[in-house]
């Protein structure tokens, strides 16, 4: 089963997984889709706010803030990670609880770029926001270094995040019922 969708201009085939025996979602990557990046980053640098410096968390969302921070002229963005690394200076930590990923995760974000958000606008910046969990852990990140939250933005609105007021966002994605159907 796929859902087909239009995305930034371009026409998309989603195949729709399983997430239980009563929800299924359609699966979006742009790993690897060089074209829908490119498009879906100029589409949202449309609709951005004032903002210093983006962060996304790892893994998905990589190829679009680093697209947007391209077209943009940006020389610098963040990106918080699922795991420290050995050339972190130091770690700030927040918990996540993604649709797509078993079990709860952290992500962490090195101290050295925290130093650079302080007071700063930042734009958190995402594939697709489901339940907003990736998001508020960012959040709480960017928070805890005492950087200023200026916007959130994500390519796609999955669910209930359609309904939110503080998301900024490209398209709409439907949940499915486990026969291919969307969700009411």
């Amino acid at each position: 089963m796929v859902y087909s969708m239009n995305i930034a201009g371009l026409d998309r085939e989603l195949p729709i997984c399983k997430v239980s025996d009563t929800l299924y979602i359609a699966g979006f990557v742009i790993f690897g889709d060089q074209e829908l990046t490119v498009a879906c980053a100029r589409e949202l640098l449309k609709l951005v706010p004032e903002y210093d410096y983006m962060i996304t968390a790892e893994a998905k969302g990589i190829p679009l803030i680093h697209e947007m921070a391209r077209q943009s002229g940006a020389k610098k963005y963040f990106l918080a990670r699922k795991k420290p690394k050995l050339y972190m200076t130091g770690v700030f930590e927040s918990t996540v609880r993604s649709i797509t990923t078993a079990g709860e995760q952290k992500l962490y974000l090195d101290t050295a770029d925290a130093a650079l958000m302080a007071g700063k606008r930042i734009l958190l910046v995402d594939d697709v926001i489901s339940t907003g969990e990736s998001l508020a852990a960012l959040e709480a990140l960017v928070q805890k270094a005492g950087g200023i939250v200026a916007g959130k933005m994500a390519i796609l609105a999955e669910g209930d995040a359609q309904h939110r007021e503080d998301l900024i966002y490209l398209e709409k994605l439907p949940l499915f019922n486990p026969d291919g159907t969307v969700m009411e």
